[in-house]
């Protein structure tokens, strides 16, 4: 079956449901959010009963996945089967089992496959096209800030509100790219204000909370992808905010040994997928170390980390120094070394 868009999940699922669903992409929101709407409507077709299988290593038991599609439930006929592959790669064991198992579906069973982002290599493999093959793919891929607005008109479309052009500005600016955070503001606004609303930035100045996601996770997001203007926006929010220093320094030093660690690896000739693995870089994240990593040598990042350490010292009283200018020029620095 051909790739179907999240939009017409809800119309297909009403319509009725396939044997197989395979969910894959790197937006845990969007992936969420459509495995819920599978189970909900499995649910409401009588499919009452559920059994998940978690692949956490090359060592899984494939037979179980037989095992599975074979078992009866004493108190139900018809079940919902949750294969789990957080790693995204089945091995060859695990790949022949696919394969296997797509060309028999279970009966009275719908089987959702969950995936993390896959690459070329998997896309394209004998397994995923067999899973393709006969069931539905749904792909949660992040939503870019350039698409942001859209997106939010069309879950703000379902609820039947809009916002004016400027209304939507500053909602996109508020949740800074959070689909969550998104998600929960549209969700208020449905309780807020009623259906056929077109709402202004009065309107959102009122009613929307504060959830721009200033933190320091979002912080090291922004200067690792050379964003300057949102690196230095992310730093006042956080300083407007009250957020204390200490713990901007602490993520941006945590960050930078990270960045040495992988870029030492890479000097030894390790693969760079490897290193992303041991320190724990997934999703949309591995590009931003990447773009970080082509700019920021190894020299720089041990200099930053320094810096990190003089910060530390003019938060304590050690130096006359303002922490907070301190970190706007190292992050700034960060984010702009090469451009």
């Amino acid at each position: 079956m051909p790739s179907r868009s999240l939009e017409q999940l809800p119309r297909d699922l009403a319509a009725g449901l396939a044997p197989l669903y395979v969910i894959h992409g790197e937006e845990m929101l969007l992936a969420l959010e459509a495995a819920d709407s599978i189970r909900a409507a499995a649910r409401a077709q009588g499919y009452d009963d559920r059994e998940v299988l978690t692949v956490e290593s090359q060592h899984f038991d494939w037979s179980r996945l037989v095992e599975a599609s074979l078992s009866v439930s004493l108190f139900a006929s018809r079940k919902v089967l949750e294969v789990r592959l957080p790693g995204g790669k089945p091995g060859n064991e695990g790949a022949e089992a696919l394969v296997k198992f797509a060309a028999r579906l279970p009966e009275d069973t719908v089987t959702l496959i969950l995936l993390p982002k896959l690459d070329k290599t998997q896309l394209n493999s004998k397994w995923f096209d067999a899973l393709a093959a006969v069931g539905v793919v749904l792909a949660a891929h992040s939503v870019d800030r350039q698409h942001l607005p859209q997106w939010v008109a069309g879950r703000l479309a379902r609820q039947q509100q809009r916002l004016n052009d400027e209304a939507m500005q500053f909602f996109v600016e508020r949740v800074e790219g959070n689909l969550l955070a998104a998600r929960q503001e549209v969700d208020k606004l449905a309780l807020l204000f009623p259906a056929g609303s077109t709402l202004t930035l009065a309107d959102l100045q009122s009613a929307v909370a504060n959830v721009a996601r200033y933190d320091v996770f979002q912080l090291s997001e922004a200067w690792l992808a050379g964003d300057c203007a949102r690196t230095a926006r992310m730093l006042d929010g956080l300083q407007a905010e009250g957020e204390t220093p200490v713990l901007v320094v602490w993520r941006l030093a945590d960050e930078l040994r990270g960045l040495i660690r992988i870029r030492q690896g890479l000097r030894e000739g390790r693969p760079m997928a490897q290193l992303l693995r041991e320190n724990r870089v997934w999703g949309e994240r591995q590009r931003h170390i990447e773009h970080a990593l082509r700019r920021l040598s190894l020299r720089r990042l041990a200099d930053a980390l320094r810096d990190c350490s003089l910060i530390d010292q003019s938060i304590k009283g050690a130096a006359e120094h303002d922490p907070w200018l301190l970190l706007h020029r190292l992050a700034l620095g960060l984010a702009g070394v090469g451009r």
